[in-house]
């Protein structure tokens, strides 16, 4: 009686097709009634005390069904054993490892050590971020058809290769082809391994897990990178990283998972995405410029303003301040709702941005350092999230590494121009300005969604 009501509840409100209760909670997979794609704004959370105790693996069939929960779970990918969740953490952390060691990367090894000008320095990370952007375009499309173990091991192989390279190397034009190669096998990695984890049966969990370990590896490279290469040099530093790389290589070789799906699948390679997806994929790449065009400068900023050295030890902190956005966000997954974050971490974003720049404040300067990192962090984790599930083949998520390279290539020489030009007050205006256009993408892919539910349902 309790499910045939829970049944009748759900296709009342909701006119889904399947409802999947699993883990003795509430894990759901809603389709609209054309049985095309995953309905990402549907909360059936909100209809039903989902903290109430479910048997595991109860399903539940509302009278429309039309999917059976057979074909379902051969388009999902099967839940990663421990070993397969491991291998997606250490492939995430050292996919990312640009974002998390370009301060030592740049300031200590390429200039500090190779006494390369900073434009030379700069050049050489952007040839790398540039490689990753265009390897996940390439790959992006095509991953429902790409092999993600071979993918993810190849490259990290070449990855690692390259880095070995640099380190034996002194030549800059041999540095420059390097970190291009480099970049293009590290992005093919990445993006192979984003696309799994947005397969997988809790995505936004998954992607919350993975931001708590890249924090974690973020302050291993920055604080021992940091005094490696005081003590040893910059080579040292490369050989370090290709040491990650390798390491995420025989990781990836041992227990990378492996997709699953028959030959049915929901939403074929060739199905185009929904327009919702495109205006969340242009919003995140807009957030991850505006947080690269603040982020570059953060500590000129403080330096500028008189608080010394008190500015890295602001640094530091955020940096395990950076540690709770994900777990934080993986435990609220069912208590906020999605569209509503995605909307307003932007803006919070911007107000952070804006007064920053604005301030002369230690007091105030500190803490929105901060909620800079964290809200970011946050905000993406619902995004991989809703992405994921508007797109189920994998291929929209597999393009995050285009997404936020992208945005940190464009963003130093953005807020560079932005500080020349109008000085710091300016910077903050034009990231904040970027803020609001993400927020408004966000804010145009839920009424997109909202219109195509709308016009989807029988007159």
């Amino acid at each position: 009686m309790f499910l045939r009501g829970l049944a009748g509840e759900v296709e009342d409100r909701a006119r889904t097709d399947v409802a999947v209760f699993e883990d003795g909670g509430l894990l759901a997979r809603a389709f609209d009634p054309a049985n095309t794609r995953v309905d990402p704004w549907y909360r059936p959370h909100e209809c039903m005390p989902w903290r109430f105790p479910i048997w595991p693996a109860c399903v539940c069939r509302v009278r429309f069904a039309q999917l059976s929960i057979e074909r379902l779970r051969a388009f999902a990918m099967p839940t990663p054993s421990r070993s397969g969740i491991a291998a997606l953490l250490v492939a995430h952390c050292a996919g990312m490892l640009d974002l998390v060691a370009l301060p030592v990367w740049v300031g200590a090894a390429l200039v500090g050590t190779y006494k390369l000008d900073p434009q030379q320095a700069g050049l050489l990370a952007s040839l790398f971020l540039g490689g990753q952007v265009v390897s996940s375009m390439l790959l992006a499309p095509r991953f429902t058809r790409v092999p993600a173990r071979q993918a993810a091991v190849g490259g990290f192989a070449i990855a690692g290769l390259s880095f070995l390279g640099v380190a034996l190397t002194a030549s800059y034009p041999l540095m420059a082809l390097l970190h291009c190669i480099g970049g293009m096998g590290a992005g093919c990695a990445l993006s192979v391994t984003h696309g799994c984890i947005g397969r997988s049966a809790n995505p936004h969990r998954l992607f919350a897990l993975a931001g708590f370990a890249l924090a974690l590896f973020g302050i291993f490279i920055l604080g021992g990178g940091s005094k490696l290469v005081a003590g040893q040099g910059g080579a040292a530093l490369f050989f370090l990283f290709a040491a990650v790389m390798t390491l995420a290589c025989i990781v990836a070789t041992a227990s990378f998972p492996k997709l699953g799906g028959g030959s049915e699948r929901l939403d074929g390679p060739n199905a185009p995405l929904p327009r919702a997806a495109w205006f969340c994929m242009v919003g995140i790449g807009l957030l991850a410029l505006a947080q690269a065009t603040m982020f570059s400068f953060v500590e000129r900023v403080g330096v500028d303003r008189g608080f010394g050295a008190a500015v890295t030890a602001v640094l530091v902190a955020a940096g395990f301040v950076n540690l709770m956005p994900g777990p934080l966000a993986g435990w609220l997954q069912h208590k906020l709702r999605p569209e509503a974050v995605i909307v307003a971490g932007p803006l919070v974003h911007a107000a952070a941005v804006f007064a920053i720049t604005h301030t002369d404040s230690f007091a105030l300067y500190a803490p929105l350092v901060s909620v800079l990192i964290a809200t970011t962090v946050f905000t993406h984790t619902f995004l991989f999230g809703l992405v994921a599930r508007l797109d189920a083949s994998g291929r929209a998520v597999a393009a995050t590494p285009a997404m936020l390279m992208l945005g940190a290539a464009i963003g130093p020489v953005l807020g560079g121009t932005a500080v020349k030009l109008v000085g710091y007050p300016g910077l903050g205006v034009v990231a904040a300005a970027i803020g609001l256009c993400s927020s408004a993408m966000f804010a145009c892919a839920r009424a997109r969604r909202e219109d195509a539910s709308i016009s989807s349902q029988p007159a």
